[in-house]
């Protein structure tokens, strides 16, 4: 790029591609030190003058790159523990002047200043301290006040000053300057990529405040999405669909940006849905002393069980449908032992998922070749942190449904009480329950779902479709319980759960029918729960 206009006499005219008048000036203020001295030694070599600031000069001069300090070109030290030493007009007046415009140039001469035309500048690490737990007072620390406003100055005059964020692009702009062949596509890809970057900085200072606020309903009147691309994927639920998987700023321990694949092949778009309902369903048991199973198929649960073993709960997960589980995600509470991976090891499945492996069920595991087996921890999401549904022209925003379940609210409605057998399997299908798509009935007996109806237009074919799962596996139901994501709207439902056999039921309640349903649970002997919380799942 060009720059023909004459310029005052006295202003230093920065450079043109291929040939600089005067020596060009580059601005390098780094927190993160990747590449930044062979970035400054290639500068150098091309005849440019540096200016560094900090510890970004000391980094510079310890590996024998000639540096001048900022202060040298402000004609003011660095104050206040460095809090203040780029906020000067030498600064952004040498990044704002157009080189276009005479009057700018002026400006430049009369001060005595000269153009700044490259800034390599990349933030305090505050995603880094926070997800570390840094208390408010060290958090502040890390707000980068000079660094994004020397950023955005030199992206909006992108024209005259190239501008570098991202330290994956410094060969990149060196090959190019070398080449003499900066051009304004390269200049205009840099500075969007600083835009993009100040504002999922900016966005991540807010959300960490709006964490602070306990006052708060954390559904502010604006939301900024931070998301950063992990991967590409190769290709959404369809073929025909192009997607990629993003990961929020400071995500949370135990959810997907964090996993570790150990083995197979690479992870497509169903299969992180696949993954996160998976452990999700079986974050419900994160504190149970026992082993947790769940089985995936399409993002609902076709089988979930408790067992004192890794491999009981396996086994007994995998008989609430064996069926549906060929080709599942199975999620694990604890760590899988050997004894639970030779007994998956005859049903095919797509992934694996646990908090670790023992070093032999590894070894066992890997003999399949695409299994993919995932290391992650299985905790529930924390409290109130925030839901995202796509609709068209915006968002659906709540707060993720907590897979933590007090009973406080919990109430026997009908004559009978549930016997300690009953309330025992009341809880697990309860917990079961809020990870199964609406309608959603689950059949439990001894801490292992026996058949479920997930998805379906009315409660009471999802209990039918629940009854048909139990039956197709032989399945005696006398005894069982039965949990529904919400109220039955009538009594049919209840009729028939008594009819295959389920002698106590848990769900929300809330109908303007709750008195018909009661009575037909006393009609029937069975023992009825309201817990006065609805588990939708859509």
């Amino acid at each position: 790029m060009q720059f023909p206009m004459t310029l005052p006499s006295g202003v230093r005219s920065g450079w043109t591609e291929g040939e600089c008048g005067e020596m060009p000036r580059a601005l390098l203020s780094v927190s993160d030190k990747t590449g930044i001295v062979d970035l400054a030694r290639g500068l150098a070599d091309l005849g440019w003058q540096l200016v560094s600031t900090g510890g970004t000069a000391g980094a510079l001069r310890e590996a024998g790159v000639d540096t001048i300090d900022v202060s040298q070109i402000t004609g003011h030290p660095e104050m206040m523990e460095g809090r203040v030493k780029t906020l000067h007009p030498a600064v952004h007046a040498g990044l704002l002047a157009r080189r276009d415009h005479a009057e700018d140039l002026a400006a430049l001469q009369e001060h005595g200043y000269a153009t700044i035309d490259l800034v390599a500048v990349n933030l305090y690490p505050f995603h880094e301290a926070v997800a570390a737990g840094a208390p408010l007072d060290q958090a502040m620390k890390k707000v980068d006040i000079g660094g994004p406003t020397m950023l955005r100055a030199a992206a909006k005059n992108h024209p005259g000053v190239l501008v570098v964020v991202d330290p994956a692009d410094y060969l990149a702009v060196l090959a190019a300057l070398r080449a003499g062949n900066v051009s304004p596509a390269l200049r205009a890809r840099m500075a969007a990529k600083v835009f993009r970057h100040t504002a999922l900085y900016d966005a991540a200072i807010a959300a960490y405040f709006d964490r602070l606020d306990d006052d708060a309903l954390d559904l502010p009147a604006s939301i900024t999405l931070n998301l950063r691309r992990v991967q590409p994927l190769r290709y959404g639920e369809n073929p025909d669909q192009p997607a990629a998987f993003y990961a929020e700023a400071g995500a949370p321990t135990g959810s997907l940006p964090g996993l570790e694949q150990l083995h197979g092949k690479e992870l497509s778009f169903n299969n992180l849905l696949d993954v996160e309902a998976a452990v999700t369903a079986v974050s419900a048991w994160h504190e149970e002393p026992r082993a947790a199973c769940v089985v995936i198929k399409h993002t609902t649960p076709c089988g979930i069980a408790l067992a004192d073993t890794v491999h009981d709960a396996w086994a007994h997960a995998l008989a609430g449908d064996p069926v549906s589980a060929f080709g599942g995600v199975v999620a694990f509470n604890r760590p899988v032992t050997p004894e639970a991976a030779q007994a998956m090891s005859p049903t095919f499945l797509e992934i694996v998922a646990a908090p670790d492996f023992q070093e032999a069920a590894l070894e066992q595991m890997r003999k399949k070749k695409n299994l993919r087996i995932l290391r992650l921890p299985t905790a529930p999401a924390p409290l109130g942190e925030r839901d995202y549904k796509r609709v068209r022209g915006g968002f659906l925003v709540q707060q993720r449904l907590s897979m933590r379940f007090a009973e406080d609210a919990w109430r026997v409605v009908t004559s009978r009480a549930p016997t300690d057998h009953e309330w025992a399997d009341l809880r697990f299908a309860w917990r079961a329950a809020a990870s199964v798509k609406s309608n959603a009935i689950v059949l439990a007996r001894a801490a292992m779902t026996v058949g479920i109806g997930a998805g379906q237009t009315s409660r009471v074919d999802a209990s039918r479709i629940a009854v048909m799962k139990a039956t197709d596996q032989g399945v005696d139901l006398s005894g069982a319980v039965l949990a529904s994501d919400a109220f039955f709207p009538f009594r049919d439902g209840v009729d028939a759960a008594a009819a295959s056999g389920v002698r106590a039921v848990i769900q929300p309640g809330g109908s303007v029918r709750d008195d018909e349903v009661i009575a037909a649970a006393n009609e029937h002997g069975m023992a009825m729960v309201f817990t006065g919380r609805r588990l939708f799942r859509h």
